[in-house]
């Protein structure tokens, strides 16, 4: 997909829209911009997963693993659901899915470099 031209003739209201395009998606680029929420995403891309389950896949306190899981959950990158005691976690739309794939292409898909 190629990318669209930034015109001078803009109107108010095309620029008010792009301007809220890019604090829409600065905001998402924040939130995955962190190791742990980034590998939380990474691995909630094959499924649901508890929050103690997260723990033990990332080697992380609880504390520190539900921090994270908010301000994802604040982005809207992922919903919660309790099950008894119990709260998981999956992402919320394809929006994370797409942009690890980018990512992994652009640096974790040829390790030898």
């Amino acid at each position: 997909m190629a990318l669209p031209q930034l015109s001078q003739d803009a109107t108010p209201e095309q620029f008010d829209k792009m301007v809220e395009n890019a604090t829409r998606a600065s905001n998402f680029l924040k939130a995955i911009s962190h190791e742990g929420r980034l590998m939380i995403l990474c691995h909630l891309v094959s499924g649901e997963k508890s929050v103690t389950e997260l723990e033990e896949l990332l080697s992380a306190r609880q504390a520190a693993v539900s921090q994270q899981l908010s301000r994802l959950r604040l982005e809207g990158l992922v919903t919660p659901r309790r099950e008894g005691k119990a709260i998981y976690y999956r992402l919320a739309d394809d929006r994370p899915r797409r942009m690890l794939e980018v990512v992994y292409e652009l640096f974790c898909g040829d390790e030898d470099s």
